[in-house]
């Protein structure tokens, strides 16, 4: 079995940063495409970033210039440096991981637990 550990989260000032870590382990084979995604109460989780295993990288508009995605795939971990924070960016931001559980398996994914990310005025 493979397990997301999210750290990172927590309260900040607007305008201020943080950096969000997701750290996998457990046995497979490889990591494809890791990212952050948000989901808001009431709201549909979306997207805010993702890389891909050779490093190619994707982001909301509304993070754009402000949140940078990068992984130490040494390491099997992927971070979130946020930015220029806005209240709007407040939300529980999960970790999302796609594994190759073995060689020849098609690819799995998986949620990390989320951590609160809470921005004030």
């Amino acid at each position: 079995q493979v397990q997301l550990v999210e750290s990172g989260g927590g309260l900040v000032q607007a305008g201020g940063s943080l950096r969000l870590s997701c750290a996998a382990s457990g046995i497979f084979f490889t990591i494809n495409r890791m990212g952050w995604y948000r989901q808001a109460p009431g709201k549909q989780r979306e997207l805010v970033g993702a890389i891909s295993s050779v490093g190619s990288t994707e982001y909301a508009d509304s993070v754009k210039g402000r949140f940078t995605i990068s992984r130490d795939s040494a390491k099997n971990t992927v971070y979130l440096q946020m930015n220029s924070l806005k209240p709007e960016d407040t939300n529980v931001y999960y970790c999302h991981a796609v594994f190759i559980l073995s060689a020849g398996r098609g690819p799995n994914g998986y949620w990390g637990q989320g951590t609160q990310v809470t921005v004030s005025l």
